[in-house]
């Protein structure tokens, strides 16, 4: 038997590390995939957010160089919750039941290019006015 998962989405916040009792790092980070399609005449956007965990070398990696806003594609497989079988389920800030998908990561790939400084910053956009281009 075998499960793969393959996902590609934006960071939602700087990702969290932590060290198991042996010394392992582990790397946690939320990703947001995007869908739109038209319902009727009315645009639908929905949003679905996974939780991402990854081991080692690489979790050192993604601890290094990866910040919020930045896009990845992640391989692994879906951790389920082992008494439902499913979805994580958890209470929100409202106090409605909410499920989370849980992704245990065996390659994340940074697709967003690296920061000039080779470290962390903040997301940042920018707009470049069509009139700015000198060709």
């Amino acid at each position: 038997m075998y499960q793969s998962l393959t996902v590609i989405g934006r960071l939602g916040r700087d990702p969290e590390s932590r060290f198991m009792p042996n010394g392992d790092r582990v790397t946690s980070f939320n990703i947001a995939t995007d869908r739109s399609y038209t319902k009727g005449s009315e645009r639908v956007k929905e949003t679905t957010w996974f939780r991402v965990t990854i081991f080692g070398k690489q979790a050192e990696a993604c601890d290094q160089f990866l910040s919020k806003g930045k896009m990845v594609l992640v391989e692994g497989r879906l951790g389920v919750d082992p008494a439902t079988g499913g979805p994580k389920l958890y209470t929100n800030k409202d106090g409605k039941t909410s499920t989370s998908f849980e992704l245990i990561a065996d390659i994340v790939r940074f697709l967003s290019p690296p920061s000039e400084d080779g470290a962390k910053h903040s997301a940042q956009t920018a707009s470049v006015n069509k009139d700015d281009i000198p060709f």
